[in-house]
């Protein structure tokens, strides 16, 4: 036997006694991942790399530019995708970029049961489920306490914040503004005359609130360094990014509105064509591990949903999260499932809003 069948031998071996793969051509080949910044670390890669003689390309990208880049290629072109849950529905009923999960290839007793089950509600078509948890967080308000005080998203347009907050122009803002104007925009998802109604009154609001934006930040270096510099006093902003500046000034803090905050759960998904569905399981079965779970999460800044990560998790991340959160997520609220059609009219909105002077 060769030096290189030997290793690879011990490889497999090590790969199926942790959980990677259970089948031998997960041993070889590359996996390619669109997904998120910091959502899969380097040194992770190397580890696993080692493990598997797997070889991972990584794609960055977002919810809309995976969707996109999914529907123009019909799934071809990576292995594995990470949408958000509430981001599977409506572009696998549409274009039929996924393919279903195969529950016998992944240890799913690794995964956090509530987490699982949200998954299951959302990405769950003609009785297949499309999805599995990866890592959850929330979006809120962040606020420099010496300048301000704030605590629901409306605060935002105060007379006496004008010029000094900032908002993204996407679907989220909608979402958070339509609750603090005391409306549920996901129970109108199934009616699309009240759900365009009510993006009309969250537009017209976030139009007159618009001389308080100093700018509709579009990546998370310009919301920081603005929030840093002084510039912005307080921003709509994700739950990692508001902790990462609490660490760099204690006086910048990072909080759960009023009317909620809007809970996000970004997945493993299979896009349709991938060519290396084993190295992929192998990936989500690796990456299950709470060691390795943990590292990751330390990486984006959020939790994983693999069981027993948490505890793995950077004490001072934890504490974080009690801070902002003292009743834990229970008013959080999750992102159910996007219908067709509804990100159109969502998209007029945002770029009227964009548009108005």
């Amino acid at each position: 036997m060769t030096a290189v069948r030997t290793r690879r031998r011990v490889a497999l071996l090590a790969c199926l006694l942790s959980g990677c793969a259970s089948l031998a051509n997960a041993a070889g080949g590359t996996l390619r991942i669109i997904t998120w910044a910091d959502y899969v670390p380097a040194d992770v890669v190397a580890q696993f790399t080692k493990e598997t003689g797997i070889k991972v390309e990584v794609a960055l990208s977002n919810n809309e530019e995976i969707i996109s880049k999914l529907r123009a290629t019909r799934g071809a072109g990576f292995d594995l995708a990470q949408p958000s849950q509430d981001r599977i529905l409506g572009p696998q009923q549409e274009f039929g970029i996924y393919k279903p999960i195969d529950l016998a290839k992944v240890q799913v007793d690794r995964i956090q049961p509530d987490l699982l089950a949200t998954v299951r509600r959302n990405a769950t078509i003609g009785g297949r489920l499309y999805a599995l948890p990866y890592v959850w967080g929330a979006e809120g308000l962040v606020v420099n306490t010496k300048r301000t005080q704030i605590n629901d998203y409306l605060d935002l347009c105060r007379a006496d914040l004008r010029g000094r907050t900032s908002v993204r122009l996407r679907r989220p803002t909608l979402m958070a503004f339509a609750f603090a104007m005391g409306k549920d925009p996901f129970a109108l998802y199934s009616d699309t005359k009240a759900y365009t109604a009510l993006m009309e009154q969250v537009g017209a609001r976030l139009i007159a609130c618009k001389a308080n934006f100093r700018f509709f930040f579009d990546n998370r270096d310009q919301l920081l360094n603005g929030m840093r510099s002084g510039e912005l006093h307080a921003a709509m902003m994700w739950d990692s990014g508001g902790w990462k500046l609490n660490r760099e000034n204690p006086d910048i803090k990072f909080i759960a509105p009023k009317s909620g905050a809007l809970g996000w759960l970004d997945t493993y998904a299979l896009p349709a064509r991938g060519k290396n569905e084993a190295a992929a399981y192998a990936w989500i079965n690796f990456t299950l591990r709470p060691e390795i779970a943990a590292r990751i999460a330390k990486s984006i800044g959020n939790f994983s949903a693999a069981k027993g990560a948490d505890q793995l998790t950077d004490p001072v991340l934890r504490a974080q999260f009690a801070a902002s959160f003292p009743e834990g997520f229970k008013s959080v609220r999750w992102y159910p499932a996007i219908p067709p059609g509804l990100e159109e009219i969502e998209g007029r909105i945002l770029d009227r809003v964009k548009a108005a002077k």
